[in-house]
């Protein structure tokens, strides 16, 4: 279209120089796209770097009332990314979680399991479970975008599921240990969550 347009123009010296310009624009502009989405990375892979500010988030809970990050400041929060409810392995990891509550209220931590299901399909897995915590739903996967733990691709051609994940944020909101696993069918190492938590004051 722009080429039709500059054909157009009463100066053809002026027409060249115009259409050169815009050929040179439009090859530079993968390397443009590519820097910019290195540079996204980048920005995303720093938000999660242990020493920094957790990601706000306000989420939906399985019980449908609003749960936000800055409704555990003073307070240490474990906060885990699991695929998807029911799933056998985020079933035995949750399971474990629950088993092991005491050590983590031992420890002052709040627990909150995040996954991009419905907070319908969320309660029916807490109850079902028997799980102490609340389990929240980022079902738009804002929330797992920006803690930089969501497949692109998942099983079954399923796209835009959270990853399996542990981060461990303390009392000032600001994250002091980080787990994202790439192979869902690992499990985050709780012994690392729980020195973490002993690590904060």
């Amino acid at each position: 279209m722009v080429g039709k347009i500059l054909l157009f123009l009463p100066f053809s010296g002026i027409s060249a120089r115009l259409l050169g310009s815009a050929r040179q624009a439009f090859h530079c502009l993968p390397t443009f796209l590519y820097f910019c989405d290195q540079l996204s990375l980048y920005n995303l892979n720093m938000a999660i770097q242990n020493g920094l500010k957790a990601p706000e988030f306000t989420l939906f809970s399985s019980d449908k009332k609003e749960v936000s990050l800055t409704g555990f400041a003073g307070r240490k929060l474990v906060v885990l990314f699991f695929p998807l409810a029911f799933s056998s392995v985020c079933t035995a990891e949750l399971c474990e979680m629950r088993d092991n509550i005491s050590l983590y209220t031992n420890l002052d931590a709040d627990v909150v399991a995040i996954s991009v299901d419905s907070p319908y399909v969320l309660a029916r897995f807490k109850d079902d479970q028997h799980l102490p915590f609340q389990l929240l739903s980022d079902f738009n996967k804002d929330v797992s975008t920006a803690y930089n733990a969501l497949h692109e691709t998942f099983s079954y051609n399923m796209r835009g599921v959270s990853k399996r994940a542990a981060f461990v944020i303390d009392r000032e909101g600001v994250i002091r240990y980080n787990e994202v696993l790439e192979n869902p069918g690992k499990i985050p190492n709780f012994q690392a969550v729980q020195d973490a938590l002993q690590a904060i004051e």
